[in-house]
This record gives structure tokens, sequence and C-alpha cells, in this order.
């Protein structure tokens, strides 16, 4: 309960920021409507440390089903057979959640959008240019590239138990994934996160939103299968090189 309660609301958390910002640049009538891609990608970077923190002493806070599959790729303790689900559960009924608490604070301005791909786009990603095999190899860069950031930098090797280093954990993944958004956004809006793009999809599909047209399942599968790839190779890569290294002595 303890895992499945910390994933759900530290997932719920990350949504509602991050599908909010984009909400706010999206959407007709806001205060924020066509702020860009720099306050999207702002937004979910502190949407990322808001809902790592949440989790960050209960579950350690994966809010990313590929992180949950990668971790248990390489044997890590406590994320196995039997946590995996739970950690999963939360993940997805946590997206899901925090897709309808967007739509519920937004929901005026859904009815004030005529384009229905900016009212899918609140909930999901897409692509800017649509090539399947290249949407799919962007999304597991952008994945590896946070699976093997977070842990050259919060490995056991570096991780502080306790003090301020632990504290700023948050922050620290924060701006890695800003990194990501800024860098690596553009070809697809940088899912890597499963949960992230499918439990807000399907909320788009079940929600009675206005005009909003149909939930592109034919391209879902790629945030889904691309960063479960990346963040595998990821964390393997880590494992085999800098995972090897002993503790510095500094």
């Amino acid at each position: 309960m303890q895992i499945f309660l910390s994933e759900f609301f530290g997932t719920m958390m990350l949504i509602i920021f991050g599908d909010g910002v984009v909400a706010n640049v999206v959407l007709g009538k806001t205060k924020g409507q066509n702020s860009g891609w720099i306050v999207i990608a702002t937004g979910w970077a502190m949407a990322v440390v808001i809902g790592v923190y949440v989790g960050w002493g209960y579950s350690g806070a994966h809010l990313n089903p590929a992180v949950t599959i990668a971790l248990a790729a390489i044997g890590t303790k406590g994320v196995d057979a039997t946590t995996v689900p739970i950690y999963l559960l939360g993940e997805f009924t946590g997206a899901f959640v925090g897709g309808v608490i967007v739509w519920l604070a937004y929901n005026r301005h859904f009815a004030e959008t005529e384009n229905s791909a900016l009212k899918l786009a609140v909930f999901c990603t897409g692509p800017a240019v649509r090539t399947p095999g290249w949407n799919l190899v962007t999304e597991i860069i952008g994945t590896f590239t946070l699976l093997f950031g977070v842990l050259a930098m919060l490995g056991p090797n570096l991780k502080p138990a306790t003090g301020l280093g632990a504290a700023f954990g948050p922050f620290i993944v924060g701006m890695l994934v800003w990194g990501i958004g800024l860098s690596l956004g553009g070809p697809t809006g940088y899912a890597i996160n499963p949960a992230r793009d499918l439990a807000p999809r399907i909320a788009h599909a079940v929600l009675p939103i206005p005009g909003k047209g149909g939930s592109d399942w034919g391209y879902s599968w790629i945030p889904v299968v691309g960063p479960i790839i990346g963040g595998i190779l990821g964390a393997v890569v880590w494992k085999a090189t800098l995972g090897t290294l002993p503790p510095p002595t500094f």
C-alpha cells in the first residue's frame, strides 16, 4: 500500500502540473495561451520535481513504468516481481486521475478551443513529423538519457543517504527532464514515460470533451514501447560502465 499510494499521488501530481502547463499554453482564452515551448518544458520540469518529492521518501518516486521496468531489469533491490505490478498500478491510475483533474480545472477552456489536436495535446504526446520508426528512435534516446542520467547522478555510489544532497535529489531529476525537454523534445514531445502518455490518452478518450476528435491510437504504442526500450538500455549501459566503479573516496 505504501508503494501504491506513493506512486499514485506522485504520478497524479506529475500529470496535474505537467498536463496543466500544456493546457495553459495551448487551450483558448487562458492566461498563458501561446506562451511557448520553454514554458511547457519548464512546467514539466517543475512537475517532475513536485511529483518526485511526493514519493521520494516512500517508494523512491519512480512515477514512470520505464523507470520501474529498467530498475527491475538491472536487479535493483526492492524492485522485483512482487513489487513491479504495484508500482505500475500506482503510476497508471495516478496518471489517469491527474488527466481528469486537469480537464476539470480547464473545463471551460476546452469549450473555447476549436482545434481538436490541441485538446489531445493536453493529455498526450504526438510527433511533429509523423515517421513512426524515427519517432520510436527519438523516444528511445530520450528515455535512455533519463535512466542513464538519473543513475549516474543519483546512483548508489553517489547518492547521499541523508542531508542536503539527498534533499536536492528531486531538483536534480527535474533539471535532467528540463534538459531533455529543451534538447530532445522537439520531434515527439518527449513522452519518456508510458503512464504519462497512455493513461491521460485514455482519459481523453472517455471524458465528455466537446469536439475532441480521436485519441490517435495508431501512434499510442510509440510512447509506450520507446521509453521501455530506452529505459532498459540506459540502465543496462550505466550498470555495465559507471555502475562498476567503486564509490569515490573524497
